[in-house]
């Protein structure tokens, strides 16, 4: 049986929206997490075997005061979901592009300047 806990959590800016939706989500069951309220300022889980309480008592140590404000069977069946996005992905286009022209080295020698290619001469 999945729950829905919906949190309030006292969240002034991004930084701390941010961070209390990473504490959410690294706690164990938690299947998604989202934001909701005028002001954003509610944390709502939804999980199997989250525990609310502890969620809380982490919530107001990381992030600030934190009230529960419910905790309810999730009404929101298999059934019910719309079936996902297919994303078409757009099909590649080949193009040549051909190697830059090989570079000679030039070194100088007892007898005058020779070029050779590069190459490596350690194998």
């Amino acid at each position: 049986m999945k729950q829905k806990i919906v949190i309030k959590v006292q969240m002034t800016s991004d930084k701390c929206r941010s961070k209390a939706m990473a504490l959410v989500a690294a706690t164990g069951g938690v299947d998604s997490v989202a934001l909701a309220g005028d002001g954003r300022d509610q944390v709502v889980v939804v999980g199997d075997g989250v525990d609310s309480i502890k969620l809380t008592s982490a919530l107001r140590k990381k992030v600030g005061p934190a009230r529960l404000v419910q905790v309810g069977e999730d009404k929101k069946k298999e059934d019910d979901k719309k079936p996902a996005v297919v994303v078409t992905v757009p099909e590649y286009q080949w193009y040549y592009n051909y190697p830059p022209p090989p570079v000679g080295v030039v070194y100088e020698h007892g007898y005058g300047y020779h070029t050779r290619p590069d190459t490596c001469s350690i194998l």
